[in-house]
Order: C-alpha cells, then structure tokens, then sequence
C-alpha cells in the first residue's frame, strides 16, 4: 500500500536525476525586514531586493539612514520599499508593520528580526535597569513582533517563515556578555517553542559571530577578535552578506527546516577555546 501523499511523478523525475532548483522564489512577495535598515538589515534588503520582493523595512528612530537604504534599495530594483518607524516593543509600532503588509498587494510571505542592541555594560554597572532594557530590546520587542507576524501568516493558504536573529554569544560563554547574551539565548529558546506554535510558519534563528557590521562592528573595530584570526580558529571576520544569505536561506519559501539555529561565526563558538 502507497502512501496517499507519494507522488509517483515527481519521485520519477527523481530517479532519471532531474531535480528542481527554484529561483528568485521570493520575487513579488512581501517580506518583513525589522531592523532592516542596520548593517546586516541593509545587506539582506538588498539582496531580497535584487529577487524582486516586496521589502518592508522598519527602523528605530535613524531616519536618515533608513532613507538611504530605501533609495539604495529603490535603485537596485525599481520598486521603493515601505518604511516603519518605532520601537517594536510597543503595541502601536507592531501594528504599523502589520497594517504596511496589507498595503503591499501580495501576501507576506516571511519576516527576519534584526532588531537589538549590544548592550554594553561594564560588569560593575551591570544592575536591575540594565538588564531589564537588554531584555526589552533583545528579547520581549522581536518576540512580540514574531507572534504577531506569525499569527498573521499562519492565517495564509501559503507557508511562511520567521527569522530571528541572535548572536553567538548565546550559544557559547563569553566572558563579560550576560547582559546581552542571557536575553538572546531567551530568545532562540523561545524560537524552538514559536516552530511548534505554528503549521505554516517556520521559526528559525541566525547567529552571527564576529562580523565587521552590525552590532558586532566596535568590538571587531577595536581589536578584540584579532587574536581568533591570528591563531587561525577563524579564517576571516564575517561580513554581512554572510548573514544575509543565511537569513535568504530560513526565508526561502516551501523551506523543510524549522526550529533550527544557524551559527554564521566562522567556527567560533566551537573552537573559541583555541584563542
């Protein structure tokens, strides 16, 4: 007896190796980009843009910055993107990102949470406040942001997908990152959970590691990892497009992986040791 979901025909193109390699899938279709406008955000709306989505790009409160990224955008690909201003945290800014997906004329098909900060606090300072905005900003904003976008895309005939962004941080000990790494690490447990929350929205995280933007651009500025590079537990720092194509990868729609986190760091939450 064959399985009522086999398909006879595709799994005999199969067996005279003709295989499909969609492209350019993302092309017409709307994707969220929170904190898309920041070093790693830009990168991947450009090359979202490049396929021809429909970007919708959200921002705290860097105007200027988000007005150059959106005219970068617009060049790249002829079609301007929408922007949204705000704290994700708030109720009211999620809203707007909900109500600019209405406008865009196709249905959103994925999201990717950039949204965060470093929060760097020097371990004597490091009190109830501080840690309680860390949490705020790097943990309860992308997650209510995820839950309302999911439950939005849960209600489409088509799949859609949810990135969150973390860092490596919170899949390794670093000394002296607790304040960030705790509520990232919150967070990618929290992603495992929303893959189950769901039938068809995926939820996957990408963690970035030593990248020459984004919010790891001081610390690779100033020389900490230098010594990573030097030893040869990494080949080179990241750079965004490295994160962008690893975030393009959760995004890609009728994607077989869920509840997954992807370290783009070079190998070195596993090798760390080394330096």
């Amino acid at each position: 007896m064959s399985s009522k979901f086999w398909d006879e025909k595709r799994n005999s193109a199969y067996r005279e190796l003709r295989f499909e390699f969609a492209t350019n899938t993302l092309a017409g279709r709307t994707v969220v980009l929170a904190g898309g406008t920041g070093g790693l955000g830009a990168a991947t709306a450009l090359l979202l843009a490049g396929e021809g989505a429909h970007l919708i790009l959200g921002y705290r409160k860097n105007r200027e910055r988000a007005l150059a990224v959106a005219t970068a955008v617009e060049k790249h690909c002829g079609c301007p993107p929408s922007l949204v201003e705000g704290d994700i945290g708030e109720a009211s800014v999620r809203a707007k990102f909900l109500a600019a997906t209405q406008k865009t004329g196709s249905a959103l098909a994925g999201a990717a949470i950039f949204s965060g900060d470093p929060a760097r606090v020097p371990w004597d300072r490091l009190d109830r406040a501080a840690l309680a905005a860390s949490f705020d900003v790097n943990f309860a904003g992308p997650l209510l942001l995820a839950k309302d976008l999911g439950d939005a895309m849960e209600k489409n005939e088509s799949s859609g997908s949810i990135v969150l962004l973390a860092t490596m941080q919170a899949l390794a000990a670093f000394p002296g990152s607790v304040n960030y790494a705790a509520p990232k690490a919150a967070l990618v447990h929290a992603a495992r959970i929303l893959a189950q929350q769901w039938n068809r929205v995926r939820v996957n995280v990408v963690a970035p590691g030593a990248t020459v933007a984004g919010m790891a651009e001081a610390s690779v500025q100033s020389g900490k990892y230098d010594r990573y590079v030097e030893n040869g537990t990494i080949p080179r720092f990241g750079q965004p497009e490295d994160v962008a194509r690893a975030v393009r990868f959760f995004l890609e729609p009728d994607n077989y992986v869920t509840g997954q986190v992807l370290a783009v760091d070079g190998g070195m939450t596993s090798r760390r040791d080394r330096g």
